[in-house]
């Protein structure tokens, strides 16, 4: 796998997972499962409230078997490729541009229908946890930005 740089300040992580062009060398291992072109960074940023993944499926690649979570809701937003999202037995057509948002409860598997890498990021957060957000939760301090 190839080695991940991180830069880390007091108040953020940055990594470079590099260009999408080398995702598919991330793999995952879970229990009787490779996972290839995945990478998981929520330990690696130190996320407290959400799971994302970067994900590279090889062409013709498909989970083989469906899934759904007890709490968290995903959002899967395609970045390459085209392929297709089975939701509860609906299937949906998905492309570069397409975001999806699925329930907690959903079953859902996918697989890529295109001779080319599909590519995707799926932030995974618990449904209705988000109390505070955008307008509400930023706050804009009284200074400019520096650039120098």
């Amino acid at each position: 796998m190839t080695q991940l740089a991180t830069t880390t300040g007091t108040h953020f992580t940055q990594l470079d997972a590099g260009p999408i062009q080398r995702w598919p060398d991330y793999n995952v291992t879970l229990p009787g499962l490779e996972i290839p072109g995945k990478l998981f960074i929520k330990d690696i940023l130190g996320l407290t409230g959400c799971e994302v993944s970067i994900n590279a499926m090889p062409p013709g690649g498909a989970v083989p078997f469906y899934h759904f979570h007890q709490q968290n809701e995903e959002v899967y937003i395609f970045i390459q490729g085209q392929g297709q999202l089975q939701i509860d037995g609906e299937i949906l057509p998905v492309k570069e541009g397409s975001i999806v948002r699925v329930s907690p409860a959903a079953e859902r598997t996918w697989r890529n229908t295109a001779n080319t890498p599909l590519v995707y990021i799926v932030i995974q957060a618990k449904q209705g946890s988000l109390a505070q957000y955008s307008g509400r939760d930023g706050v804009i301090p009284e200074k400019a930005p520096n650039w120098a």
